[in-house]
């Protein structure tokens, strides 16, 4: 669905020269500064994939929507995207793909939902038959009715965040960019967004590429995510394997049996668990709960889980993963990848 490789995308941003005289020179011999927004990247993306694309603020995704979507051109590189060049093929691209742009909107101002959806079907000439059906199953999926006549400017973000999508899905686009679609929304409200995008990518097999800083999103909907910065991608893979490689600690609970508590008990107030494996810690106990934590290199976690169970009487054992933010946040403040020319999984 998505073919790019070696994308460059750079910018000629002016210096401002201060004084009339140095403003005077600036239109006179400008002088600039390139900025390099996207640098060398290679994406190809398989239909029906979901996947996300993530990034701190200015590393080079909206930059990198936009060659793909053909409202800009690339410096250098090449992009096909459903078989289309995109700015060459920009009209009949647009027939085929949707966007959605959680801080803006598609949709009139002015207008009743139902207005700005009546308005779309004929920019994108969609026959009233294909219209109706579409109409009705969005409606019916994003339980639109209730707002259908509220002006646009009157619909609480996550209702218009629910027409956006609507409008972008009228004529079934094969492929579908989502840019932030749940900034600003509360929990319930992304929670029906994150249904139904699943619900369109399982059932219409819609290609879907999203760009959000809630990893929440990334982790429910995306199998396979992007990580770019400075216009470089970074990594390439799922979201179970960058944590395992960058998460560092888990931790299993296990709950003990009563009767073993008292034979536990030491002078420090910890149970004294004796000849733990190497790389594996007692952090913590409540009662009968004891939480341990253990690397990735350490030792699998059936190992440990048998290594407890021919020792101690077990009621129960869980695991906590590391929250796949905290594991972002440690491979952009400490650089992790910056080393690596780039990183697929």
């Amino acid at each position: 669905m998505i073919e790019a490789k070696n994308l460059h995308k750079a910018f000629r941003i002016a210096r401002k020269r201060s004084g009339i005289l140095g403003g005077l020179r600036s239109i006179v011999n400008p002088d600039a500064r390139i900025v390099n927004a996207v640098h060398d990247l290679s994406l190809r993306v398989e239909k029906g994939e979901m996947i996300g694309l993530i990034g701190p603020n200015g590393a080079g995704k909206s930059t990198t929507i936009k060659m793909l979507t053909g409202i800009l051109m690339p410096t250098s590189g090449h992009i096909r995207v459903a078989g289309l060049i995109p700015v060459q093929q920009r009209r009949k691209l647009a027939a085929r793909i949707g966007v959605v742009f959680g801080q803006r909107t598609q949709l009139w101002w002015d207008l009743p939902l139902i207005d700005s959806l009546q308005l779309l079907r004929h920019l994108y000439r969609v026959p009233e038959p294909r219209f109706t059906a579409n109409f009705e199953r969005l409606c019916a999926m994003l339980d639109l009715k209730e707002f259908l006549d509220t002006p646009v400017r009157q619909l609480s973000l996550g209702q218009r965040v629910r027409g956006d999508l609507t409008a972008a899905l009228l004529h079934d686009p094969e492929l579908l960019y989502l840019d932030e679609p749940t900034i600003g929304l509360d929990v319930v409200a992304k929670a029906r967004v994150r249904e139904f995008l699943l619900s369109l990518n399982s059932e219409s097999g819609t290609t879907i590429l999203l760009t959000t800083h809630d990893m929440d999103d990334i982790e429910m909907l995306c199998p396979r995510m992007l990580i770019v910065d400075h216009g470089r991608k970074l990594y390439d893979g799922s979201v179970a394997s960058i944590r395992e490689r960058f998460g560092g600690e888990r931790a299993l609970v296990a709950v003990l049996d009563a009767s073993e508590l008292a034979a536990l008990s030491s002078a420090e107030g910890m149970p004294a668990l004796q000849d733990l494996p190497e790389g594996v810690q007692l952090i913590r106990a409540e009662g009968p709960r004891l939480w341990l934590s253990f690397s990735h290199n350490a030792l699998p976690a059936h190992e440990l889980v048998s290594w407890l169970g021919a020792r101690y009487r077990l009621r129960d054992v869980t695991f906590q993963e590391p929250e796949i933010e905290d594991v972002i946040r440690r491979i952009y403040e400490e650089g992790l990848l910056l080393n690596d020319a780039e990183v697929t999984v």
